[in-house]
């Protein structure tokens, strides 16, 4: 008896156990080896033909969908600038003959020309008379390049390209027609992934029945492409700016985001905003056949239009404060206030009072944001280049101008809030200030009628808008007291505005001489009576201005400019003022700066503000003669600056209802003459804003012109 132990009748069991699943494994492997033999063998040999037919006429490509661009509302929803679906024809290189490619251009044209669309077409051969339309150098290179004879006439050439395309066409047009696309195609080149664009901005008609008959137009492919639209014209270019095509030094920059073709913000708030308006791009996944039909397609990712940016400007307030703006200029240009002076330009703001928002903003001459659309002509370039006036300049925010006597109200409440004056303290203008040997500045008033104003309060000389007031008050107080309360109304300091290219303008100070006259750094008391009346070095914005009158009329307190209200996002949501701020900081480079915390005595402020209703509400008022049965009260001031080349600048600056003020108003004309001229601006502002009647006041105004203090 053979004996057995238990250890190894485990070991026989475990190897018998192993031997088992190893056949069960090599049963299945030899099984699937089986299956997939099989199935190879009906791929290639049962089906192969069949597959290779279906896989020779299936192309695949992925095609672009371009996100719309955000539009631009003014504070009510008023689209300003939006996008428009704008269709392209484009053509792909199918897998067809000559034959067949030529008779699908030709249905492609005469479809175009059913509808009126231009299509391109460059080949330099006029067939009506059978000339080159090239001649030279131009047409030797020409025949070069494409293998013609150097003596061949146009219409050897024409038939040469017959030839060579292969058209079997006798008609002349038709043959022209075809040449012309294969022409095309030769230029730009196209494959079976890139197209070329045929034509653009073509009816949806046109589109319908290219849809419909898709297998007449090989490898044609509709394109939907956003293209920008300024709805009203004009209306507040300097603000909108427009987008044209990104340039090359932009796109080398850009290219993770952006394509060689795509438009981008160059100027406005198409520029500041760029991030926010350009949106997201989707695609779109095409199946063609070979012989150009599209088989199927479907969207891979959708396209996320741009975000919209609501501005704070009102639109009709905008559209009468550069109609306002305009008809004022052209009315001193023509002598309509009783002296002509030779004006083209101005600008305007309109701001909220209590929160700094502008609700319009005028720059004159403007711009048509649509020139740019699709790339400006090379005319509409150089017209605007070549104006003098140059009208794609924001003047309201990018240029600085004296300020003239709008100044004088800096002046007033630096030397009432530093005990120089006193609301009661008088100074009798006696014409001339005489106190230095080598300066005696004469008082405007002077100067007109050979007197001065006599005994004057504060309160008066702004009423009077008097020089020698001011030459003394300046005179006792010193430059450094005058130049830190216009620094706390803003006065030398970018506001922080969401545009480019702000001015900072200049205050008339120490530090601003010794860095603009290095060779006679010295400050004079010549100096400092000129600064006192808005002249010397001192060189502010309209919008700077604004921000200065509106914070006169708050009662001293700071305010934030702003022109953008809120952004929103195309899933609803809205970016915070803080996000906004951030963003608007960083793209323009703005530092943040601190400005001294003043409390303004209100009596001191009263008294200012008291000269400035005298000025439109009492009959010696400068823009008395602007206001007089005006049916809301103003506060305001003319000023009349000197300026280079013996221009005067003219100014108004104002702000109502007098006594609980909503909005102030700043104009200035270069070369306006009197500030009184243009006080008729805000005027009509103001009755668009209070929606006020305004006919008896246009009635009134074909009055003979006021001459009286014009300063």
């Amino acid at each position: 008896m053979v004996s057995i132990k238990k250890g190894t009748t485990r070991k026989v069991a475990k190897k018998a156990n192993t031997n088992l699943r190893f056949n069960i494994i090599t049963v299945l492997i030899y099984i699937v080896g089986i299956i997939l033999i099989a199935r190879l063998f009906d791929l290639q040999i049962v089906h192969g033909a069949e597959y290779r037919e279906q896989s020779n006429t299936r192309l695949t490509r992925e095609s672009t969908i371009e996100a719309a661009r955000g539009s631009i509302l003014d504070r009510s929803g008023q689209e300003l600038v939006t996008s428009d679906a704008q269709f392209s024809l484009e053509m792909y290189k199918t897998k067809v003959d000559d034959q067949t490619l030529n008779q699908d251009i030709l249905n492609m044209v005469q479809v175009l020309e059913k509808y009126g669309c231009s299509y391109s077409d460059d080949f330099p051969v006029n067939t009506d008379t059978f000339e080159y339309t090239i001649s030279g150098d131009e047409l030797a290179e020409w025949k070069e390049d494409y293998d013609i004879d150097e003596n061949a006439t146009a219409e050897q050439a024409f038939y040469e390209f017959k030839d060579k395309y292969e058209i079997q066409n006798t008609d002349i047009q038709e043959i022209r027609k075809i040449i012309a696309i294969r022409y095309l195609i030769s230029q730009k080149g196209y494959s079976s992934t890139r197209a070329v664009t045929i034509s653009e901005n073509i009816p949806r008609e046109a589109v319908a029945e290219f849809s419909e008959s898709s297998d007449k137009f090989a490898g044609i492919n509709i394109v939907v492409k956003p293209v920008r639209k300024y709805t009203s014209g004009t209306l507040a270019s300097h603000i909108l700016g427009y987008a044209a095509q990104i340039s090359s030094e932009e796109y080398e920059t850009r290219k993770e985001y952006y394509s060689q073709n795509d438009i981008i913000g160059k100027t406005g708030i198409e520029y500041v905003f760029e991030e926010y308006l350009k949106g997201k791009n989707g695609t779109k996944q095409i199946d063609m056949a070979v012989d150009g039909s599209t088989t199927a397609e479907y969207i891979a990712e959708e396209a996320v239009k741009g975000s919209d940016i609501v501005l704070t400007i009102d639109a009709n307030l905008q559209r009468v404060t550069e109609e306002a703006l305009k008809a004022n200029i052209e009315k001193i240009r023509n002598g309509g206030f009783g002296q002509r002076f030779d004006t083209n330009a101005g600008a305007c703001v309109v701001m909220n009072v209590n929160t700094g928002e502008v609700l319009a903003m005028a720059s004159y001459p403007d711009y048509n944001p649509a020139d740019f659309v699709g790339g400006i002509s090379t005319e509409n370039w150089n017209n605007y280049m070549n104006n003098e006036a140059k009208p794609l300049v924001n003047k309201a925010v990018q240029n600085s101008y004296s300020p003239g006597s709008t100044f004088k109200m800096i002046t007033a409440i630096a030397g009432l809030e530093s005990g120089t004056i006193t609301t009661s303290t008088r100074i009798n203008d006696t014409g001339v200030y005489r106190k230095y040997r080598d300066y005696q500045p004469r008082c405007w008033y002077f100067s007109d009628y050979g007197r001065g104003h006599g005994w004057l309060d504060v309160a008066g000389a702004i009423e009077k808008s008097c020089n020698y007031f001011f030459y003394q008050t300046a005179d006792n107080m010193g430059i450094d007291t005058l130049v830190k309360y216009a620094k706390y109304f803003g006065l030398g300091t970018k506001t922080g505005i969401e545009l480019q290219s702000e001015t900072a303008g200049q205050l008339a100070s120490r530090e601003t001489k010794q860095k603009l006259h290095p060779d006679d750094p010295t400050w004079y008391p010549a100096d400092s009576l000129q600064a006192a009346i808005g002249q010397n070095d001192n060189e502010f914005s309209p919008l700077q201005m604004a921000k200065y009158i509106s914070m006169l009329a708050n009662g001293g307190k700071q305010i934030d400019v702003s022109i953008v209200k809120t952004i929103r996002n195309s899933d609803g949501s809205e970016e915070s003022k803080e996000e906004i701020n951030n963003f608007v900081n960083q793209k323009l480079g703005i530092e943040e700066t601190e400005t001294e915390d003043i409390t303004i005595d209100q009596n001191n402020l009263n008294a200012v503000l008291s000269g400035m209703q005298s000025v439109t509400g009492d009959s010696g008022g400068t823009a008395y003669v602007r206001f007089r049965d005006f049916n809301v009260s103003v506060g305001g001031k003319t000023g009349s600056a000197e300026a280079a080349n013996d221009k005067v600048h003219a100014w108004f600056v104002g702000f109502a209802p007098f006594e609980n003020p909503e909005i102030a108003i700043v104009v200035m004309v270069e070369n306006g003459g009197h500030g009184n001229y243009t006080a008729e601006v805000v005027r009509d502002i103001m009755e668009e804003y209070f929606g006020m009647n305004t006919q008896d006041i246009q009635e009134d105004m074909t009055a003979e012109p006021y001459t009286q203090s014009l300063n």
